[in-house]
């Protein structure tokens, strides 16, 4: 009998993972069953069973491997020194455009209304919620710092605004209610020219 390696045992988790979310992006939450996916995958549903025990194991464990590739590298872009606050809200747009494309963004809205009635899928995409949130807070606050004000606003103020502005623009981008009348993407791009304008003035330079 061959010997199952570390590296296999992951190669088949990963396996299962892709298949999950081709069949979650082809037939939404509920439409996603183990056996749709073994049948994707090409294996067994037992497979399913022994390496997340159960459908909720393994959707909470694809959203936990997408959203960690992704925070992760938001994460380096706001840290990245290089960059002013104008451009990293310039790449976050990319960014959004790109999780469209990738099928995250469908993930995480099927996840999130999966969320309401299932505790443990709520407390997942809260926690991403959180983690987004918690991104756009740091980097507020570095922007606090230099500049000693954000006008009327506090930092948690705006962490919750822009968080609630890109998710609420994927909502209805997934929605297909955008439209020239209604343009999300365009509004979110343009707004980071007015966050240029004000670097332009070097306010508390």
């Amino acid at each position: 009998m061959p010997r199952v390696t570390a590296e296999r045992v992951k190669e088949t988790k990963r396996e299962l993972l892709d298949a999950a979310q081709q069949v979650l992006l082809e037939e939404g939450y509920s439409g996603l069953s183990t056996r749709r996916v073994a049948e994707a995958a090409g294996t067994q549903m037992s497979q399913i069973q022994y390496h997340f025990g159960s459908k909720e194991g393994m959707i909470l464990a694809l959203f936990e491997y997408l959203n960690d590739q992704l925070i992760d590298r938001q994460t380096k872009t706001f840290a990245n020194p290089e960059l002013n606050v104008s451009e990293k809200w310039a790449l976050s747009c990319d960014y959004l455009d790109d999780d469209i494309g990738s099928g995250y963004v469908r993930v995480l809205m099927e996840l999130t209304a999966a969320g309401w009635s299932n505790p443990a899928i709520g407390a997942a995409v809260r926690s991403a919620y959180a983690d987004w949130r918690n991104l756009i807070l740091t980097l507020t606050r570095q922007v606090e710092e230099k500049t000693g004000s954000l006008g009327p606003f506090s930092a948690e103020d705006i962490g919750a605004l822009v968080s609630a502005a890109f998710i609420g623009s994927e909502a209805a981008i997934m929605l297909d209610y955008e439209s020239p009348e209604i343009p999300f993407r365009q509004a979110l791009r343009r707004f980071g020219k007015v966050i240029e304008f004000y670097e332009s003035l070097d306010v508390g330079g």
